[in-house]
């Protein structure tokens, strides 16, 4: 018998890279399967799932077009990257005999829904996937400020942030041997520490609108489970310790 989850909505934020396995580029569809059966699995604990997934493994507008494009234009060819992603993901769901629906802050009506907060919502109450490309829609907001905002939108309980990194620490673990991980730390703390966690916007938006965010790898899936579950993952960042 399954131990009951400890949230009903919850807002998954899937990083491209994640999605490119150890290649870190393009799409490793071991991986991808992998996240989509424990996907699976939370929809049939009875978990409504919405999912941001980032674009990096196929372009970063910040870092791919500096000093080469221009801003805007580079970020909105990192929000058609999010959408090659979501596509990947929406398939090898359905494949999975899972629902789900891709919805765009772009519009691009031949191949997905435009974002509307209502049909959203009424998506997840029937218990279909959700998955948001595009980001924001708008450049200079990453993808990680779209999950926030997208998580405020539809009334999430929380933010599971699944990255590289099984946590907070004090400093980069890579560089920096004595760095500390933390199990909890507050918005606060993260925006004066200038910590890794998400970039600032997204962070004041989650702190103002009092949204948890849980940070955990995505190397093992099925760590997602184990944060819906209540098991002590990664790490939690929120308004108080």
């Amino acid at each position: 018998m399954m131990s009951e989850p400890q949230y009903k909505r919850v807002l998954l934020k899937i990083s491209g890279e994640a999605l490119a396995g150890e290649a870190s580029r393009g799409l490793d569809f071991g991986v991808i399967n992998q996240v989509c059966d424990v996907i699976r699995q939370c929809v049939e604990m009875g978990v409504e799932v919405g999912i941001v997934v980032g674009g990096g493994n196929f372009w970063r507008g910040i870092k791919d077009g500096s000093g080469k494009m221009e801003r805007t234009r580079a970020d909105h060819m990192g929000m058609l990257a999010t959408t090659l992603n979501c596509l990947a993901l929406a398939d090898v769901l359905e494949q999975l005999g899972v629902e789900v629906r891709v919805q765009t802050a772009i519009e691009m009506r031949a191949i997905a829904e435009p974002y509307i907060r209502s049909r959203a919502i009424r998506h997840l109450e029937k218990g279909r996937v959700v998955i948001f490309g595009c980001g924001t829609g708008n450049p200079f907001f990453s993808t990680d400020t779209a999950a926030v905002l997208r998580a405020a939108e539809i009334n999430a309980d929380v933010i599971l942030l699944a990255k590289n990194i099984d946590g907070v620490y004090s400093a980069d673990p890579n560089k920096d041997p004595s760095a500390v991980k933390y199990d909890s730390i507050t918005y606060d703390d993260v925006l004066a520490q200038h910590l890794q966690v998400m970039d600032s916007t997204a962070t004041s938006l989650s702190m103002d609108n009092k949204i948890p965010v849980i940070l955990f790898a995505l190397k093992d899936p099925q760590n997602i489970l184990r944060v819906l579950k209540g098991e002590k993952i990664g790490t939690i960042v929120k308004e108080e310790p």
